[in-house]
This record gives C-alpha cells, sequence and structure tokens, in this order.
C-alpha cells in the first residue's frame, strides 16, 4: 500500500470502504495496481474490461484479464465494443470513438451494480504528460490544472463522479507494486507507438525536458496541483457572475442574457464561455485559445450571428440572448409563430404572412359604447384587442431588442424586463428570439400568445378597437 493512500481515497475521492466500486481495468500495470490497492483496503469491488477490437490480440488479453482476477475473486464484466463502426458514423478520431464507449459502458455498470464511483488507473506521470499535451495545444488555466483525484463527466454521468486514486503515484511506483504483489500485467504495443502525441510526449518530449531540469516530472505535478487549487478558487468566484447572467441552462444548451453578459469583463467572459463548452460538449474537449478568442469576438460585436465552437457546440446571438447550444439539438420551431426576416409594417386593415403558415390579422371597428362585461372575451392567447386611440408612433411586427421591457396587463402599468417575462411566463427558450412583438414605435403592445400591454387595454372610454389575431392555417 502506497503512503497517503487511505486519505487520498478518504478526502481526495470520497469514498466510503463500505460501498463498491467499480475498477475500470486494461489489464496494464496501473488498473491491475488500482485493483489490487483498492481489494486490499478492504473495499468491495468490481472489475469491467471494454474490448475495444482494435488489436488482434484484444481477446485473449481478455481472457488473461479474467483469469488473473478470478485468482484474487474479483467479479469481471467485458464487453466488446465497434469503435471503427462508431468512428466512422460520427467522424470521431479512433481515440474519441473508444473513449466515448469505454465510459458509456463503465457508467452503465456503475449504476448495474449500484457502484459509488468508477475509478481508474491514471498515475502521476499520466496528469505529467497531460499537463504538457494542453500546453503544447496553447490550453489556458483550466487544462494546465491537468487532471483531478475527483471529477464529473457531464457527458456520460452527472451523478456518480470519476475518481483517480493513483493520481500522485508514479509509473515506476506502480510497476513495482505489481513485482511485489505477483501482478503480471499485460503490455499494449500501442503504447511504444509515436503515432499517438501522448506517446510521443512521453518518449521524446520528456526525456529532453529532463536534461535541462532532471526533476521536471515532480515539478510539472506540483505546478499541476497548485493550479488546480487556483482554478477552484476562480470556479468559485464565477458562481455569482454566471447566475447573474444565466437565463436558461438545460443538457442540450445554455442561454444567457446579452445585455448582462456585456457588462462583464472579457476574462470572465471567457470563463463563462469555457464552462458553458463544457458542460455540453459531446467530448473532454481541450477548449484552445483560438476557440475562447472567436466566441469573444462574436460576443464583442453585439450584433446577431453564430459560430461553432469545440466539442460540437455553437454559439449564436440573436434577440437579446447568447445562446450555447449542442449541435445537432433541433429546436420545433414550426410548432411556434416565428419571424423569418427583420421588421414588418402592420397594415391596418390587413394581413401579414410571418411564414411556416402563421398569419397576423388586424382589423379596426368603431363603436358607440363598450359593454367590457359582455364583449370582446375570447379563450384564444392568440386574439387580441386593444384600444387604438392609446397607439402612437408606426405599428410594427419585430423581434426582440436588449433592452426591450413590457408592462403586462394585470400590473397596474408596473414595466418588467421582457426576458425576464418570458422566464417567468415559460415561453419555450427556443422560441424567444424570433417571437413577433406588436410594437407602437419602440414601445412593445402585444406579446401574441401571452399578455397584452397595459396601458393598451380596453376601458369603458375606449371608442376605437383594434382586432388583432395570429392564425395557423394547416401545413
Amino acid at each position: 500500500m502506497f503512503p497517503d493512500l487511505h486519505t487520498i481515497l478518504r478526502n481526495e475521492c470520497r469514498l466510503v470502504p463500505e460501498r463498491t466500486v467499480l475498477v475500470g481495468v486494461s489489464g496494464g500495470p496501473d488498473s491491475l495496481c488500482l485493483v489490487e490497492v483498492l481489494r486490499q483496503a478492504g473495499y468491495p469491488l468490481i472489475a469491467a474490461h471494454f474490448d475495444h477490437r482494435l488489436r488482434p490480440e484484444s481477446a485473449a488479453e481478455a481472457e488473461a484479464l479474467a483469469s488473473m482476477l478470478a485468482e484474487r475473486q474479483v467479479p469481471l464484466v467485458v464487453e466488446i465494443g465497434d469503435v471503427r463502426g462508431l468512428a466512422d458514423r460520427e467522424g470521431f478520431s479512433i481515440e474519441q470513438a473508444a473513449r466515448r464507449l469505454r465510459y458509456d459502458f463503465l457508467f452503465a455498470q456503475a449504476h448495474t451494480h449500484q457502484a459509488q464511483a468508477v475509478a481508474v488507473g491514471h498515475t502521476a506521470d499520466d496528469q505529467v504528460e497531460t499537463v504538457l499535451m494542453h500546453l503544447l495545444r496553447g490550453a489556458g488555466l483550466t487544462g494546465l490544472k491537468g487532471m483531478r483525484y475527483s471529477t464529473s463527466l457531464q457527458e456520460f454521468d452527472a451523478q456518480l463522479p470519476l475518481v483517480r486514486p493513483l493520481l500522485g503515484v508514479w509509473r515506476e511506483q506502480v510497476e513495482r507494486f505489481c513485482r511485489d504483489n505477483g501482478l503480471q500485467p499485460l503490455q499494449d504495443a500501442s503504447n511504444q507507438s509515436r503515432e499517438f502525441l501522448r506517446n510521443r510526449v512521453r518518449l521524446d518530449l520528456l526525456p529532453e525536458l529532463q536534461a535541462y531540469n532532471p526533476r521536471i516530472r515532480a515539478a510539472l505535478w506540483r505546478s499541476a496541483r497548485t493550479l488546480a487549487d487556483d482554478h477552484a478558487i476562480l470556479e468559485s468566484l464565477l458562481d455569482s457572475t454566471w447566475q447573474d447572467c444565466l437565463l436558461s441552462e438545460a443538457p442540450q444548451a445554455i442561454v444567457f442574457d446579452a445585455d448582462r453578459l456585456a457588462e462583464v469583463p472579457a476574462a470572465q467572459q471567457r470563463h463563462l464561455v469555457r464552462r458553458a463548452l463544457e458542460r455540453l460538449a459531446r467530448e473532454d474537449v481541450d477548449l484552445r485559445f483560438d476557440v475562447l478568442e472567436q466566441a469573444a469576438a462574436l460576443l464583442g460585436k453585439r450584433r446577431d450571428g453564430r459560430c461553432d465552437l469545440s466539442g460540437g457546440v455553437h454559439l449564436s446571438m440573436a434577440g437579446g440572448e447568447v445562446v450555447f447550444e449542442r449541435a445537432g439539438f433541433a429546436a420545433r420551431r414550426q410548432d411556434w409563430p416565428q419571424l423569418r426576416a427583420g421588421d414588418m409594417s402592420l397594415p391596418l386593415p390587413g394581413q401579414l404572412d410571418l411564414g411556416d403558415g402563421w398569419q397576423f390579422h388586424s382589423e379596426c371597428m368603431v363603436v358607440e359604447a363598450l359593454d367590457l362585461n359582455r364583449a370582446f372575451h375570447c379563450e384564444d392567447p392568440y386574439q387580441a384587442w386593444l384600444d387604438a386611440d392609446r397607439l402612437t408612433g408606426e405599428l410594427r411586427l419585430r423581434m426582440r431588442r436588449p433592452g426591450d421591457r413590457l408592462q403586462p396587463l394585470g400590473m397596474e402599468g408596473r414595466s418588467m424586463k421582457l426576458s425576464d417575462f418570458f422566464i417567468n411566463e415559460k415561453m419555450p427558450r427556443e422560441a424567444r428570439a424570433r417571437w413577433p412583438l406588436l410594437c407602437a414605435g419602440e414601445t412593445v403592445v402585444w406579446v401574441p400568445g401571452y399578455r397584452l400591454a397595459h396601458a393598451f387595454r380596453l376601458t369603458g372610454d375606449t371608442r376605437k378597437v383594434l382586432s388583432l389575431a395570429l392564425t395557423r392555417r394547416s401545413l
């Protein structure tokens, strides 16, 4: 047993000895060491092996692994996956496809066996290699902090943590432990292939850096640990800014208020962008500087636009909202009235075609006396009547703009931000940016489907009524 490992398991990984841990095992020294360490520490274990079928000998290796674990009375579950098939279908690299299938399998098995966590055998050497790889790609603080003892892989599972108990243990210590405990690890020939960046970092770059600093590995490991602590402080400070700018958050999309986000310093904006990408990306992406600059450039323009970011995430600005959205998330916009063009002048009387079968109708009528208890009652939220004499300025249909406010009917003339009104009324987030608004000049008069503005309501003094309706014909 390694020094302080009990403390690491309890305080860093937050594992309790009474509950099962699911361990991902490849058959290499790291994962076999982890299984034996946890077994000796008294944790109930389930070992899980994913056969990627990328090498001819993988089936034989799975059988050898099962035999080794059976000797130690550790149950093993095995699954075979079509990594190349997934890579071809989804456009992933082989490494991305393998990671996705492997972690899908591990977390599914963890739930099946009611495990408290998924444990993997990443070591201190893996940490150093990861930090160097991120440095070569131009990563910021999030990348340079490296891996953590315990983390949540949101793209795979929002509940169970992934833990790395050996993150402070060096590879030579792992190999010595295996020899001392009679473990015979399987050797993966691909670990020597310079086709992969991680192998080139381990085989070529680190030996070169050791010529400048013989203790470069320990120095990089300490730096990562220090940066991880700094990152944790920064994240806690960022929480309040996130909540202040956030309009909605869902597994497929995160939406910010554009006005509030514009008030945030550029450095904090980048961290908000980074957090949104980390929560939405399909993969554990390395967020490069140029990606953050691309997002910052769009936010700085304060104009509607769109760009593609890392990990299958899109960033768009429209209607006063900043939207981070997963690729392939199809909003059912045809179910809602949506403006396809810009402002549209409203003819009186007349009709406007909004597209997707939606039409806006207007008609004026003069009344001698108005009985509010008998006339103009309708359950259709897409129909409204208002006092035409109270309107000033040209009547237009338009999309929302930053700073729009509404005086909702029933609030006695009190106003509120239109974005807050949308949230309170639970308007679908995907529909807000292009929802048609009836405006007189710059004043929002009616939000079809929801509420008329208080100042334009019918009263006993009304003599000219404007009848409005939004309808949809069958397509």
